[in-house]
């Protein structure tokens, strides 16, 4: 295990082959009809739809969501731009709520307690990434909040955190802090993890200068944890109009990466780079300003080719350009509580159901500061049958 990392949560028997028969399905009768808002197809649009949850097995939990945030990702997977998607779905993996059901092995959490869900609900509990709390890259593929087949609930795919309610096994649920507002802890699930992960991977602490390329849901995210890391924090953007908000989230430092004097007069002053922008951008510039063993982990997924990258710049100064996705259970768990401690949480704005449509187009114009959250208070009551 790398040292550092918290210690994983106990991992349960290994998923069964494919050829075992799947899991019986719940009684009839013991499972609920969640309200929620998804996709009926890639043009659809967000409508209402209603879901069938199963009923909480021994290890599992049953969640009444308050709360989830909107991802980028969201809009990707509902519009079909990944390609391969089963309709209806019901995006959402930045879920907030209180337990409202637990199965009969559950023991860590109590009916009324605050928990939320991220964006995996299973792994294959027996691989090495899995056994060393990177259940993110279990090497098996872990099992998406959303969209993904649960392997261990034959096979049904799994609906997110648009709705009024979710089961999930225990060992993929986390305990929010009191704390933390819970509509503003809802992205943390997410855009939280994302940026705490490369920074806790790289250690980083008080003196550690940190740059963060773009101020999006991701990169405001980066600023407040790397300053509550205690590091120095230079943010990198292309835009004059983002100067001010930079600072006002508690940046030290704007460096306008258009203009060239700036960006050399940033030669080797950076620690740590974390790129959140999913354009295509040429990424040797930022090289440069990275001291010698610096880093740039690459967050954003940008959706096309990206200009190649010097050999020569990351030789001469023996610099690591890396990825990074999401975080573990036990990280993620870490990240809540720090963020308890120091107060941080996202800058939301929160939406109702009716208003999700909307705000897709606003996150693709990059119309917001910085994550949208649904009230699921807002959600319709759920139909007789189930659409998913």
């Amino acid at each position: 295990m790398t040292p550092g990392r918290p210690v994983p949560p106990p991992l349960a028997k290994p998923i069964a082959p494919a050829a075992d028969p799947a899991p019986a399905p719940p009684a009839a009768g013991e499972g609920v009809l969640a309200a929620g808002m998804g996709a009926a197809s890639g043009d659809s649009g967000l409508v209402p739809l209603t879901l069938a949850r199963r009923a909480p097995k021994p290890d599992d939990v049953e969640i009444a969501i308050a709360f989830c945030g909107l991802c980028h990702s969201d809009v990707h997977a509902t519009r079909g731009e990944w390609g391969g998607q089963v309709y209806p779905l019901v995006p959402g993996h930045e879920i907030v709520g209180t337990v409202s059901r637990t199965g009969s092995n559950v023991t860590e959490f109590a009916v009324g307690d605050r928990v939320g869900v991220g964006c995996m609900v299973d792994s294959c509990r027996e691989c090495e990434s899995c056994l060393d709390g990177l259940e993110q890259y279990c090497e098996n593929g872990m099992t998406g909040t959303y969209g993904a087949k649960d392997r261990r609930n034959g096979d049904a795919i799994t609906q997110g955190g648009y709705s009024s309610s979710i089961v999930v096994d225990r060992r993929y649920v986390l305990r929010v802090p009191e704390a933390l507002d819970p509509a503003a802890a809802a992205p943390l699930l997410c855009a939280g993890v994302t940026t705490y992960s490369p920074l806790r991977h790289f250690d980083v602490e008080e003196g550690d200068v940190v740059g963060v390329v773009g101020l999006g849901g991701l990169g405001h995210m980066a600023v407040k944890l790397a300053k509550a890391m205690g590091a120095k924090v230079v943010v990198f953007t292309t835009s004059e109009s983002k100067v001010a908000a930079a600072l006002e989230l508690g940046a030290d430092e704007v460096v306008l990466s258009r203009d060239e004097a700036a960006m050399a007069a940033a030669n080797r002053t950076v620690d740590l780079i974390i790129d959140t922008v999913a354009a295509p951008h040429d990424l040797n510039p930022f090289f440069r300003t990275l001291r010698v063993d610096g880093a740039l982990f690459q967050l954003g997924l940008p959706s096309g080719p990206m200009p190649p990258v010097n050999p020569g710049a990351l030789i001469r100064r023996r610099i690591a350009y890396a990825g990074s996705l999401i975080g573990g259970i036990g990280e993620t768990q870490e990240m809540l509580d720090f963020c308890a401690e120091h107060g941080v949480v996202a800058d939301i704005e929160v939406v109702d159901a009716g208003q999700l449509n909307e705000a897709y187009d606003r996150m693709v114009a990059g119309d917001v500061k910085y994550r949208f959250v649904l009230d699921t208070s807002t959600l319709q009551a759920a139909a007789k049958e189930a659409d998913a």
